[in-house]
């Protein structure tokens, strides 16, 4: 899902601790920790019961470690694409400070701690999916996807979606067609988001011999379809209210927030920058957050009004 390198990161991790938690991407996490949570929320009216907050931190927990051990996996398997891009050349793997052995082994505790978590705290289903998500992201999206084709991150994005179905398993034990409608607009949001960062990276991939659609396809090309996601996310996220799963509050949040998103892809498709690609990558990642923040405002204040 998000990506994103502070000043402090880019002088790289100084302690040992610092440079495995950095291995987890911790802002990626966040964000996808928020969503399952999120997922978690809208699977039961009200607030959960005692048996059921055992549940969400449960969940929660393994979701997290679970995703983090994807992220490691991710850092060892591009060790070498790591070293050559600016963007991430400051992290622990790409600058030899852990080794492949210690990389892997932290991937691996991390991972079967998660898993075991979701297993006996949570029930066998988000386990299998959440273990489903980890293969989709670290094997088949890092491993195959990445390095063959410019529809990588669509094509793999789907694995980044996951998370609200993943929440709402935990707390249902089933996969509803709601915790889909939430997996269809990460879904959508993942292209537009990760194209902005492309396209003010695109030598970084170019470099690393990456075929990011900046790369294959050109500026302009990648520009438009950022423009054209936009608006095939704003209609998905209008489902929600059309379905009934959410009101008035949602609605309105949602159509500022797309046509807001849709104006940052308008400028970037009719005149270019990196700062306005940095921009719209940033908002991007505002405009996931406050989507489903509404979606959970809106679950519980929208009874209150009705």
């Amino acid at each position: 899902m998000a990506s994103s390198t502070s000043v402090a990161a880019a002088a790289g991790p100084s302690s040992r601790w610092q440079q495995y938690y950095q291995l987890t991407k911790p802002r990626v996490v966040q964000l996808i920790v928020f969503c399952a949570i999120i997922g978690m929320a809208l699977a039961i009216p009200g607030l959960p019961s005692n048996e059921e907050w055992v549940k969400v931190l449960a969940a929660t927990a393994g979701i997290w470690l679970v995703a983090g051990a994807a992220a490691a996996f991710n850092c060892l398997v591009e060790q070498q694409i790591d070293a050559k891009m600016k963007r991430t050349s400051w992290r622990a793997t790409a600058k030899g400070q852990l080794s492949r052995a210690q990389t892997l082994s932290f991937s691996a505790l991390l991972g079967g701690v998660g898993l075991a978590l979701l297993w006996f705290w949570v029930n066998p289903l988000t386990m299998w999916l959440t273990f489903a998500t980890f293969v989709g992201y670290a094997v088949i999206y890092t491993v195959i996807l990445k390095p063959m084709t410019p529809q990588n991150i669509v094509i793999g994005g789907a694995s980044g979606a996951m998370p609200p179905v993943l929440g709402w398993a935990a707390l249902r034990g089933e996969v509803g067609p709601e915790a889909l409608l939430m997996c269809l607009i990460i879904f959508l949001w993942t292209p537009p988001h990760f194209w902005a960062l492309a396209l003010y990276r695109t030598e970084d991939y170019r470099k690393a011999g990456l075929p990011m659609l900046p790369v294959t396809h050109g500026s302009e090309f990648t520009r438009l379809q950022v423009f054209l996601y936009t608006w095939i996310l704003l209609a998905a996220t209008m489902l929600p209210f059309l379905t009934g799963m959410s009101g008035w509050i949602y609605l309105v949040s949602a159509v500022i927030l797309g046509l807001g998103f849709c104006g940052y892809a308008w400028k970037l498709w009719r005149r270019y920058s990196d700062e306005l690609a940095r921009a719209t990558f940033r908002f991007s990642i505002w405009h996931l957050s406050l989507l489903f923040a509404a979606l959970l405002l809106d679950h519980y204040l929208q009874p209150l009004m009705a």
